[in-house]
C-alpha cells in the first residue's frame, strides 16, 4: 500500500491525476494499401498492407526480418470518439455494449492494436509488407512492438 500512495501521491504532484492532460501523439508511418476504399477487418487482414516508416523512425527497424511478427498500434482515424455504446461487429440485431467490451473501432482513444506477419522489410526506404493488418489505407501508425505470446496472444509463458 506505502508504494502505491507514495505513486499517486508523485502523479498528484506531477499534476497527472489532477485534471487529465492533453496527451501528445506523432505517427511514426502510414499504412498504404492498393485498395483505398473501406473494407471489414477481416476482410482487410487478409491482405497485405504496407507501413511506411517515417525517415527519422527508420533506423528503428534495424534488426527486423521477414518471417517475424510484431505488433502494430494505430490511430482510428475514421472513428467516432464521442460513441461508447455500440452494437457489436455493427450488428443492430445484437444488443448495445460498452464500447470497452468490444473490439469496435468507436471509442474516446482510437487506438487499434494488431499482430501481423512482417513478408518484406526494406530499412532504406523504411517499408514493411505485413499481413494481418485490419487498418485501412491512410491510416496513421503510431508505433511497432516485437510481438510476444505472453502479452499480446495471452499466452502464460513467453
Amino acid at each position: 500500500m506505502f508504494w502505491r500512495t507514495l505513486a499517486v501521491g508523485r502523479l498528484r504532484g506531477l499534476g497527472l491525476l489532477s485534471e487529465m492532460e492533453r496527451i501528445e501523439l506523432r505517427p511514426i508511418g502510414v499504412v498504404e494499401r492498393e485498395d483505398r476504399d473501406p473494407a471489414p477487418a477481416g476482410e482487410l487482414a487478409s491482405r497485405p498492407a504496407r507501413i511506411r516508416v517515417r525517415p527519422e523512425f527508420r533506423e528503428g527497424l534495424k534488426g527486423l526480418e521477414p518471417g517475424g511478427r510484431i505488433l502494430v498500434l494505430f490511430w482510428l482515424h475514421r472513428a467516432d470518439r464521442g460513441r461508447l455504446l455500440v452494437h457489436p461487429r455493427g450488428d443492430p440485431s445484437r444488443p448495445l455494449r460498452g464500447v470497452f467490451v468490444t473490439r469496435s473501432p468507436h471509442r474516446p482513444n482510437p487506438i487499434g492494436a494488431t499482430v501481423v506477419e512482417v513478408l518484406e522489410v526494406n530499412c532504406e526506404d523504411g517499408t514493411l509488407v505485413v499481413e494481418g493488418l485490419d487498418a485501412l489505407d491512410g491510416t496513421p501508425v503510431l508505433d511497432i512492438k516485437a510481438a510476444s505470446p505472453r502479452f499480446d496472444e495471452g499466452h502464460p509463458n513467453d
